[in-house]
């Protein structure tokens, strides 16, 4: 054979192995999701090995599980939205190799932890990620004008978070592109969800919403120690926090408890929450009481004004979450809330002190770091119901609306 030709052979292999190496460094796959890009990961898998010494366990949250198996963890969520079955996700610790899983879990997600970037569908995640110092992993969120964590905002303020649903509709084509780890959802089902997974990426649902317990919404948090790693830091967190919810609790059961009236108009209603709903929940455990705090069930009642104020109208203190200015303000929205004596008597307290009144609205911290600190929303509607228990406190979410 000429020497010519039994060159071409050999250049078409070195060729095709250059072209292979290329692609591989070209190919859809994020560097985010390549073992190797990430710090930290298993170099020297041992099938043998206990990957996660620190294990969270669960006393409020009945929503999710969570169960190790050596170098992965799989999280199951019992309802990822209302109406919604069980899913299951398999959080695989870096540098492991995939596991070789049967029945259900043979088709659950994927998702290689800890993860370093992370599009949030909802403010109520961000507060539990900062809680856990992890706020860089943050690098999507759904609607960067609602935003009201002062780190996550920040970054937003920089560019190293975007936005990624514009008008509450998600941008498919925008997400797959930026190649995020995953995308955590908002406790809603959506019909880009099946299309972004079908892209690559992950989509993971947190569903604290449908908590019914203060408690039992901020140990997601747990959910997001295991998504970064940080499950020490969420255990002593949480305990905490239910260590000093519960005090607070037992302080305001020794007291009389004290009437208050909860929530407003909208849309021709008055929502009001039941004993079972997370709203109730905190009334009765500051010591406060109302009407239908001995009603049963999740869902808010939608009551006219009228059988409201025959039942409560005479309550002292008026609990509320719109951003009213003045008490006069309150008025000027719907005349017959004059009536009321907490309104006569300027005893009305709006949760919206940590709110942005600038020019952007809608960013509210009760909503958002009240979600993750219970304790601190719990210690507000103690020092309003009963302020000789607080007389130094320092109101974190409520604020009292003057006339």
């Amino acid at each position: 054979m000429p020497r010519a030709l039994r060159v071409v052979p050999a250049l078409l292999v070195a060729l095709a192995s250059m072209l292979t190496t290329a692609l591989a460094g070209c190919s859809g796959e994020p560097a985010s999701r390549t073992p190797q890009a990430r710090a930290g990961c298993i170099t020297d898998f041992d099938p043998a090995a206990d990957y996660f010494p620190d294990k969270s366990t669960l006393t409020e949250a009945t929503n999710f599980t969570i169960t190790y198996h050596g170098s992965y963890q799989v999280l199951t969520v019992k309802r990822p939205y209302l109406g919604g079955k069980p899913m299951s996700w398999v959080l695989v610790r870096c540098g492991a190799p995939a596991p070789a899983l049967t029945g259900e879990l043979a088709d659950a997600q994927r998702i290689t932890v800890p993860v370093h970037s992370l599009y949030s569908g909802s403010t109520t995640h961000l507060a539990m990620i900062t809680e856990l110092g992890q706020a860089g992993v943050v690098t999507g969120v759904a609607s960067p004008a609602a935003v009201a964590d002062p780190q996550i905002r920040a970054r937003i303020e920089t560019g190293e978070i975007v936005g990624y649903a514009p008008g509450g509709q998600i941008n498919i084509e925008r997400v797959i592109s930026a190649g995020p780890d995953l995308l955590v959802t908002e406790g809603i089902d959506d019909p880009g969800y099946p299309k972004l997974r079908e892209g690559g990426t992950p989509v993971l649902a947190d569903a604290e919403w449908l908590e019914s317990t203060p408690l039992g919404r901020a140990e997601w948090i747990k959910v997001f120690a295991a998504l970064t790693g940080t499950e020490r830091q969420a255990a002593q967190a949480y305990q905490d926090i239910r260590n000093r919810y519960h005090a607070l609790a037992a302080q305001a059961a020794a007291t009389t408890p004290v009437e208050a009236l909860v929530g407003t108009m909208y849309s021709g209603s008055w929502s009001m929450p039941t004993g079972d709903s997370y709203s109730g929940r905190l009334i009765a455990d500051a010591g406060g009481t109302y009407p239908w705090l001995s009603e049963t069930g999740a869902e808010n009642r939608q009551l006219n004004f009228e059988s409201v104020y025959a039942r409560a109208g005479t309550a002292p203190v008026w609990l509320v979450t719109d951003d009213w200015q003045t008490l006069g303000e309150a008025v000027s929205r719907d005349s017959r809330y004059g009536e009321l004596t907490a309104l006569r008597t300027g005893y009305v307290w709006s949760a919206t002190k940590a709110e942005d009144f600038g020019s952007e609205k809608g960013r509210s911290l009760y909503w958002e770091r009240g979600t993750a600190r219970p304790d601190l929303l719990l210690g507000d509607l103690v020092a309003i119901l009963h302020p000789a228990l607080a007389a130094n406190h320092t109101f974190e979410f409520y604020r009292r609306v003057p006339r």
